[in-house]
């Protein structure tokens, strides 16, 4: 099982296969309330490929975001860290994360993982600045 490979002297990113892995994930989608598909997919550092699905719930609360399905996706083939994302819409159009999946992605993040935006590819320090994560954690005596 593959820990949290960095991404150092990795290939370069091909777009168009995370593109199609996120529409692929997003026809898996669970959205009878919503209809509104959301398909997530990643490449991890040492070169896995991972995707994730919205699914709703009749509380609308417990919904989980297509981002989440990818964390954990992510955790159960082998863990990492991600390193670039593409997430579509039921049309295959590019959609930002959410504020609390660009904090999920934070936490899961490689130290130079890149988006798909619809301003093109930007990084996660970008889409999400001055971020709070496992490092501003102190630990208790």
């Amino acid at each position: 099982m593959r820990g949290a490979a960095d991404s150092g002297g990795a290939q370069p990113v091909d777009w168009e296969a995370l593109r199609a892995a996120a529409v692929a994930a997003m026809h898996h989608a669970y959205v009878p309330y919503s209809k509104f598909p959301v398909g997530a997919a990643a490449l991890t550092g040492d070169g896995r490929l991972v995707s994730g699905c919205n699914v709703e719930n009749a509380s609308y609360g417990l919904t989980l975001c297509a981002e989440c399905a990818l964390v954990g996706n992510l955790h159960m083939t082998g863990g990492g860290l991600l390193r670039a994302f593409y997430c579509v819409d039921g049309d295959g159009n590019i959609l930002m994360p959410c504020g609390r999946c660009r904090q999920l992605l934070y936490e899961f993040r490689a130290p130079d993982m890149e988006l798909m935006t619809t301003q093109g590819i930007k990084t996660m320090d970008q889409v999400l600045p001055d971020a709070f994560g496992p490092q501003h954690l102190e630990e208790t005596p």
